[in-house]
C-alpha cells in the first residue's frame, strides 16, 4: 500500500475511533472537521436529528474573496471567525469539537482557537 493510501487509512481509523464517544445534539452540535490541501470544511451537526445546523468552508464566495489561498492557518482563522459569528446568530454557544482524525495541530488548533474566541465553548 503506498503511504498516501496509508496515510488516509489511519486518520479514518482515527475518526472512527473519536466518533463512538463524541455525539452532537441540538443544544450542543458536533463541530465536524474535514481538511484537504486546498480547503477547510467545517459543518454544526446534530446528529439525535440527523440534521447539519450549518456548513462554512473556505471555499465559499464570502470567505473565498478574504483569501489568497484556502489551505492555510490563516484560512482556517478566518473560517472560525466566521463560523463563530453564524453560530452566536442562530443562538449556538456550546459545541463538541470532531477534529475529524487529524492532529490538534496547525489548521485545526487555529480554528479551535478561533471558534473559542468568538465565544463557543468546548
Amino acid at each position: 500500500m503506498s503511504r498516501a493510501k496509508e496515510k488516509v487509512r489511519k486518520r479514518r481509523r482515527r475518526h472512527v475511533h473519536v466518533r463512538r464517544r463524541l455525539s452532537g445534539t441540538a443544544l450542543r452540535p458536533r463541530v465536524s472537521v474535514f481538511r484537504s490541501l486546498k480547503g477547510l470544511y467545517v459543518q454544526l451537526i446534530d446528529d439525535e436529528a440527523g440534521r447539519t445546523l450549518l456548513t462554512l468552508s473556505t471555499r465559499v464566495p464570502e470567505i473565498r474573496s478574504q483569501l489568497p489561498y484556502g489551505g492555510n492557518v490563516r484560512a482556517a482563522t478566518v473560517l472560525g471567525e466566521k463560523l463563530g459569528q453564524k453560530a452566536k446568530e442562530a443562538g449556538i454557544t456550546r459545541v463538541v469539537f470532531d477534529r475529524g482524525g487529524y492532529k490538534y495541530h496547525g489548521r485545526i488548533k487555529a480554528l479551535a482557537e478561533a471558534l473559542r474566541k468568538q465565544g463557543l465553548e468546548f
